[in-house]
């Protein structure tokens, strides 16, 4: 079943890169009495996701917290290595926060992956962003297959 306006995030775990090594965040208190940003992308340093989508949110920061955003959030079903690296080469900086959902479970307990087998990735989460208001989606653009429109920072702040 896919996720949807409404819904409650199911309880995941995700990883985040730190100086320390890797930590574990517990979505359900991630996003607890806050209001995130979370946008998917299919694989860090891939084209449009490098070119577009993350810079998208990093330029587009200040007018999400305008807004009332305590928080944007990247996920990928990447490990939170690849996600610290693709952070600092895209300089990101605090500006997101990279979530690491290295086995797709997050992924696939929303209903949102995809099969980019035909280009070596594998099992892979969909391209999408959301605002979640403690715990709870009130707004979700999922992209249709190769195509980068809904899910951008600007579509996002035109519909908020």
């Amino acid at each position: 079943m896919t996720i949807k306006i409404g819904d409650t995030l199911p309880g995941a775990t995700f990883t985040k890169a730190t100086e320390s090594g890797p930590e574990a965040v517990d979505s359900e208190s991630f996003f607890a009495g806050r209001k995130v940003v979370l946008f998917s992308v299919p694989g860090a340093f891939t084209p449009t996701c490098s070119a577009r989508h993350l810079p998208g949110f990093v330029q587009n920061a200040s007018e999400f917290k305008a807004k009332g955003v305590d928080e944007i959030a990247c996920t990928a079903v990447n490990d939170a290595f690849v996600l610290g690296a693709w952070s600092k080469s895209s300089n990101a900086g605090d500006t997101v926060t990279m979530l690491g959902d290295g086995n797709g479970e997050f992924a696939e307990a929303i209903g949102l992956t995809m099969d980019g087998s035909k280009f070596g990735m594998g099992k892979r989460g969909q391209r999408y962003s959301m605002l979640v208001e403690n715990g709870v989606v009130t707004q979700l653009n999922v992209e249709g297959p190769g195509e980068f429109k809904v899910s951008s920072a600007e579509h996002m702040l035109q519909t908020m």
